[in-house]
């Protein structure tokens, strides 16, 4: 299937260039482009992407509360931040607000891509170690805010094992690497994380890792 993308953001040459190299790929399909975040929701509405581009930091309604609308809007449409800088501190909220994962503006033809294809496939864009850093810096804030308590008490009905497995998640671990490790087969952990996101009311890995260290599962390194 063709995966549709929206791109989002307030430079021109940045949203083209983004669009010429998707648009190279077979199996994605660029629908449209959006200037800030008022206009990414409005597209999103009117085209109903798989996967949105979202930069951080634009003119009007910035990409954190784009990204928070979209998701309240539950449309099926996943958010993939795009940001300049590795640590910046906005990204953190971003993943808070609902972003599956995020990549930095210059990465490779290749390595946009890829990141389409997984969040569309409905992975989280955790695995690379810069977003593991990331997560792992910004849990560190003392104002980071701990789970509410409807959410702390469907943590307590998580099994041994699925909370084993929600800090293997947190730790940048696939689901192959977590069964290499817990010796049990790939398609098991697939049940576990399912039924960890349903437990928790989560969207995906990434919100499983914040939640883990938010909920202080996981210490920062």
């Amino acid at each position: 299937m063709t995966i549709r993308v929206l791109i989002v953001d307030d430079q021109m040459m940045v949203r083209e260039g983004f669009s010429v190299l998707l648009g190279a790929m077979p199996d994605i399909e660029v629908v449209g482009e959006a200037v800030n975040g008022r206009d990414a929701v409005d597209r999103v509405r009117e085209l109903s992407p798989d996967v949105v581009l979202m930069d951080i930091r634009m003119p009007e309604l910035n990409g954190i509360e784009a990204t928070r609308e979209i998701v309240a809007a539950d449309g099926g449409a996943k958010v993939l931040v795009l940001t300049t800088f590795d640590l910046d501190e906005y990204v953190y909220q971003a993943l808070r607000a609902g972003a599956s994962g995020f990549l930095l503006k210059d990465a490779s033809a290749r390595q946009l891509a890829d990141g389409v294809r997984v969040v569309a496939a409905g992975e989280a864009l955790l695995a690379p170690s810069v977003t593991k850093r990331l997560i792992t810096e910004f849990s560190k804030l003392a104002e980071a805010p701990r789970p509410s308590a409807a959410a702390q008490l469907a943590y307590g009905e998580l099994t041994e094992r699925e909370t084993e497995v929600l800090v293997l998640i947190a730790q940048g671990l696939s689901n192959s690497e977590i069964a290499e490790r817990l010796v049990v087969a790939e398609s098991t952990i697939k049940t576990h994380v399912s039924r960890i996101l349903v437990k928790l009311g989560l969207r995906d890995r990434t919100q499983a890792a914040v939640f883990a260290y938010e909920a202080r599962l996981v210490k920062p390194a």
